[in-house]
């Protein structure tokens, strides 16, 4: 076996790593920020108000806080916690940032994993063929789950889990009686006087046991939605189970937690259905482009389609610095505190009053930073001399 021959095969071998590091990417949690103030202890809150970003949500990211006196372990959902203590100030719930980014993201991720193939591969013929199957495929799935009926169910389980963190909901009774939260207990401290009103809707039950994974959030999502427009004067729209419809009512219900103005979040949630349907055909017009010009190997081109994916701990910054930007300077003027408009730490650690904020990679972003470094070594071992080259 030539020198250049044992190149291409290291090459091709790299990435393929690289490839299926595409499957803990989605799943791991990319960033971390973390909240930390005088009224949340660290018996109870080690690493402050902790939440995770990842490809597919915003996950709580603090543990179970041990109770000695009744001997039981309570879950802390910090995602809410934080939702709290930033809507004092004007500021949206975490997950009405990039809610686009995060349901196509699925279909982003396979995507580049069908494009890393295609310099792998020897000829025309098969470029074709991986191309026009993995694309159509890809087109299909996406299509399907965005707009077709019951398309939810094409969306990844961890996803849907995500869209019922992000309503805010924990099946309480109204009437329940419940401690206040450190942040309201914060919050309550600054300013007795304030009286939290946010018309908050019973939450659906949970759906029945024996319903796991997917079918149990799609039950519950479900309810929600159907208990919603079922209080609407219009009597609401039927569901329909597609990734469209659910964007826009979960957008439109989170935007709408503490803040009811419509005449303020309908538009919003106009743009965003807009720019849905602007991002699939961007996101199809990409892989039709790709088809037409990725079927003649040439070894620039390849060289395009191993560094591109490249950067990808890059693209998430930029869509990361993006989402906090949104944040802080669309904040809504019912905040109970007047905060100018802001830009959140992207990284280090920040202050604001008694309050410090954390913001660093978690690890997946090192997961990104591997997935990189291995289509550069690939890059390169395609780029030495004798190495083998495409053929016709």
């Amino acid at each position: 076996m030539t020198t250049g021959r044992r190149r291409t095969l290291a090459s091709a071998a790299l990435v393929g790593l690289a490839i299926a590091l595409l499957v803990p990417i989605y799943n791991a949690p990319v960033w971390w920020v973390s909240l930390e103030a005088p009224n949340y202890p660290r018996e109870s809150f080690p690493d402050g108000v902790r939440i995770l970003f990842h490809l597919n949500g915003v996950f709580s990211g603090c543990g179970s806080q041990a109770k000695d006196e009744v001997r039981i372990e309570e879950a802390l959902d910090c995602a809410h916690e934080m939702d709290t203590i930033n809507h004092y100030v004007g500021m949206y719930p975490i997950a009405s940032g990039g809610p686009l980014e995060v349901f196509f993201s699925l279909f982003l991720v396979t995507l580049v994993g069908v494009v890393l193939l295609v310099p792998l591969l020897p000829g025309v013929r098969w470029r074709t063929v991986v191309m026009v199957v993995g694309f159509t495929a890809i087109i299909v799935w996406m299509g399907l789950a965005y707009y077709g009926e019951n398309g939810l169910r094409l969306q990844s389980a961890r996803y849907l889990a995500g869209r019922i963190t992000a309503l805010g909901e924990t099946g309480q009774a109204d009437d329940a009686p419940r401690e206040l939260s450190p942040g309201e207990a914060l919050i309550a401290r600054l300013k007795a006087s304030l009286a939290e009103d946010t018309d908050a809707a019973p939450a659906p039950e949970p759906p029945a046991a024996g319903e796991g994974g997917k079918g149990q959030s799609i039950a519950y999502l479900r309810a929600a939605f159907e208990q919603d427009h079922g209080r609407r004067a219009t009597g609401g729209e039927a569901w329909r189970g597609s990734g469209a419809q659910l964007l826009a009512w979960h957008y439109e219900k989170g935007l709408g937690r503490y803040f009811r103005e419509q005449e303020v979040i309908g538009p919003m949630v106009a743009r965003m259905v807009r720019a849905g349907n602007i991002l699939f055909g961007v996101i199809v017009a990409v892989m039709l482009g790709l088809l037409v010009v990725a079927r003649r190997p040439s070894e620039r081109l390849d060289g395009l389609l191993l560094l591109a994916p490249a950067g990808l701990p890059a693209y998430f910054l930029v869509a990361y610095s993006v989402w906090l930007w949104w944040y802080g300077h669309n904040m809504n003027d019912m905040g109970a505190f007047t905060l100018k408009s802001f830009m959140p730490t992207v990284f280090g650690q920040g202050k604001v009053a008694q309050f410090t904020t954390n913001s660093y990679p978690a690890y997946g972003f090192w997961l990104m930073v591997l997935f990189t470094a291995l289509l550069l070594a690939a890059f390169v071992l395609r780029r030495e001399p004798g190495a083998g080259r495409s053929g016709e």
